[in-house]
């Protein structure tokens, strides 16, 4: 039997298929032939460093803000008391008015001519007198010698006691038109800021247009503030648990705050609190006075007020970045005597400037971690360095680097 050749040529691979096959071969035999290098010991894992901050529990003064709506603590309406022509306005509208000062003045001659008759009704009521008691003592002897009758004695001493009576009224009438008189002078019974005026020069004044303007009293002023029903209860319970201590008396020291956010520099008392919730707003509503000698504060003009005077006893206060919100609440790491954090749930109360009532969760002695506890998880070891109010987390200061110069 001849064999026959096969016509098709011999296949070679190509060079570079050869090298690549090469290097599978040796990367697929290498763990296996244990001719590799030594494997690298693992390095140590440095604990994470964290600065934390020691409770202590201490009386904390603590303060109250609420919005608030200034109110003069008199408002007077300046009214005619007599009717007549308006002749003059003698103040600038919306300007301060002393005391005394004249504001409105009534066209007084009809006024004047009241009194002019008043007094010669007084002066004729003095004469017709004047006449009974002469007559009176001339029937007096006579009747005393029975030379009239007992009759013309009681008719002269009647006469007589009737002139007094009418003199008298004569002196009354006298001075009703003198105050009538003295009221067409409308002057500021206080001293404070006056309004518009509400009638004009020429007006004709009657009871039914007598109002003419109002003057409000600038100091003292009154500071109107609402505490809603919620808040009033919670701070009732507050002081039943003894978790706050209101001043003695609950004399609260009031300070106001300008829109501007500066202090007024009169400081105030609590001086008037309603003795019922208003059934509308469901507010409870609380006013305090204080000295406004220049005029700042005016009337209607909102501003904040801060009570001061409460104390929270033995508090805990935590910065507020120390503080983490998770899916179950509030939490803070703790960090044990043995350097290991533990996750712990807490209760916060109010702000404290920078800082967190913490109601719940923790207490004093135990180190709480303030900086570095982001990539922090329970069980682990940590470095911890004490923490001070100016210290800062690492990567905050590292932000605030001045940039290099180019």
């Amino acid at each position: 039997m001849r064999i026959i050749p096969d016509p098709r040529p011999a296949f070679h691979p190509p060079r570079r298929v050869k090298t690549l096959l090469a290097v599978l071969v040796c990367a697929a035999l290498l763990p296996l032939s244990g001719c590799g290098k030594a494997k690298k010991a693992e390095t140590p894992v440095t604990p994470p460093s964290v600065t934390v901050i020691t409770l202590e529990p201490k009386d904390v003064p603590v303060s109250f803000e609420k919005i608030a709506q200034t109110q003069s603590s008199q408002l007077v309406n300046i009214q005619a008391r007599v009717s007549g022509f308006l002749d003059k306005r003698c103040y600038s509208e919306g300007a301060i008015v002393k005391k005394g000062q004249l504001l409105f003045q009534i066209d007084p001659k009809p006024f004047q001519v009241q009194v002019a008759k008043a007094r010669a009704a007084v002066a004729n009521q003095e004469a017709l007198l004047e006449s009974a008691r002469q007559d009176l003592n001339r029937v007096k002897p006579l009747a005393q010698v029975n030379a009239v009758s007992k009759k013309d004695l009681d008719d002269a001493v009647s006469k007589y006691q009737s002139g007094l009576a009418q003199l008298e009224q004569a002196k009354a009438q006298l001075e009703s038109a003198r105050l009538d008189l003295s009221y067409t002078t409308i002057a500021s019974p206080v001293a404070g800021i006056s309004s518009a005026a509400q009638q004009t020069e020429g007006t004709y004044i009657s009871p039914q247009n007598s109002l003419l303007t109002t003057v409000a009293v600038l100091s003292p002023m009154w500071v109107n503030f609402s505490m809603s029903e919620n808040e009033m209860l919670r701070y009732r319970q507050e002081l039943v648990k003894g978790t706050l201590k209101a001043p003695p008396s609950e004399n609260y020291l009031v300070e106001v705050i300008l829109d501007d956010g500066s202090l007024f520099p009169h400081s105030g008392r609590i001086t008037f609190a309603s003795p019922a919730y208003n059934p509308q707003t469901g507010t409870f509503l609380i006013r305090a006075s204080l000295d406004n000698p220049g005029g700042a504060l005016r009337p209607n003009q909102f501003v904040r007020v801060r009570l001061k005077g409460a104390i929270r006893p033995r508090a805990l206060l935590l910065p507020q970045r120390a503080v983490q919100q998770g899916a179950k609440g509030h939490f803070v790491w703790v960090v044990g005597k043995d350097d290991k954090v533990e996750q712990r749930p807490v209760t916060v109360g109010a702000w404290e400037g920078n800082d967190w009532f913490i109601s719940e969760g923790v207490k004093g002695g135990e180190r709480v971690v303030v900086d570095g506890g982001m990539a922090l998880r329970p069980g682990i070891q940590v470095t911890a360095k004490p923490y001070s109010a100016d210290s800062r987390p690492a990567t905050a200061a590292a932000d605030k680097s001045p940039a290099p110069h180019d």
